[in-house]
């Protein structure tokens, strides 16, 4: 009888992360989840365990534990990080000290919350940061490492955002203008992302793979 999955989950707080935290528990083979990360999440499973941690004690915080799969849904905004270096320490920083330590626990699949154009030549700072940390997963070597790049993200969020609250309201509009090259750009609804990480995780494939919304919603519906 084979061993029952240990899923690591990073920014089990924010919003595709709680969304994800509650799908991972909710799986039927006995999936236990181990969370880090500076808040606990609220839901309480006697499958669930938490790691207290800031970003920067990750390696020493989450060294010895095992897991076969890790997923990473850390991220802020310039305006709440306060500063470009402080967005950094999260975006990029963050997210390859939380990669190397899941490998290091044995993990096979990585699944990665990234963004639409993330790309590390962008004159974009945010995409640039985006990129940057995509490629930094990327070359820890993961056997499985699926990257989401949503555009937009619609669903609700702990804090108010005015430019996110306002591109929800005309997302059914512009999401019908995006077609072509800019249809990488359309929005996904959080939930829909939390379902389309967890179906790539129960049927993983070798190599690395980027999905963008289409992709993302197509893995969502089959799961």
């Amino acid at each position: 009888m084979s061993q029952a999955p240990v899923a690591l989950l990073a920014g089990a707080t924010g919003a595709v992360g709680k969304q994800l935290l509650e799908i991972l528990l909710a799986r039927t083979d006995g999936t236990s989840v181990i969370t880090v990360g500076r808040r606990a999440p609220q839901q309480s499973h006697r499958r669930l365990h938490h790691v207290q941690a800031e970003l920067a004690q990750l390696p020493g915080a989450l060294a010895g534990i095992e897991c076969t799969e890790a997923f990473c849904c850390l991220g802020t905004t310039l305006g709440k990080a306060g500063s470009k270096s402080a967005f950094r320490a999260v975006d990029l920083d963050g997210v390859a000290a939380f990669a190397q330590a899941a490998h290091a626990g044995g993990a096979q699949y990585f699944g990665l919350v990234s963004a639409a154009g993330a790309e590390r030549g962008s004159r974009n700072f945010y995409l640039r940061t985006k990129g940057e940390a995509e490629a930094a997963v990327e070359g820890v070597g993961f056997r499985c490492l699926a990257i989401m790049q949503p555009g937009l993200l619609r669903g609700d969020r702990e804090e108010f955002r005015l430019g996110e609250r306002l591109g929800q309201l005309v997302a059914p509009v512009t999401d019908r203008v995006l077609a072509g090259t800019l249809a990488r750009y359309r929005s996904v609804a959080i939930a829909t992302v939390a379902a389309a990480l967890d179906a790539v995780a129960r049927r993983p494939a070798p190599g690395v793979r980027r999905f963008d919304p289409a992709e993302i919603q197509a893995l969502a519906q089959a799961s």
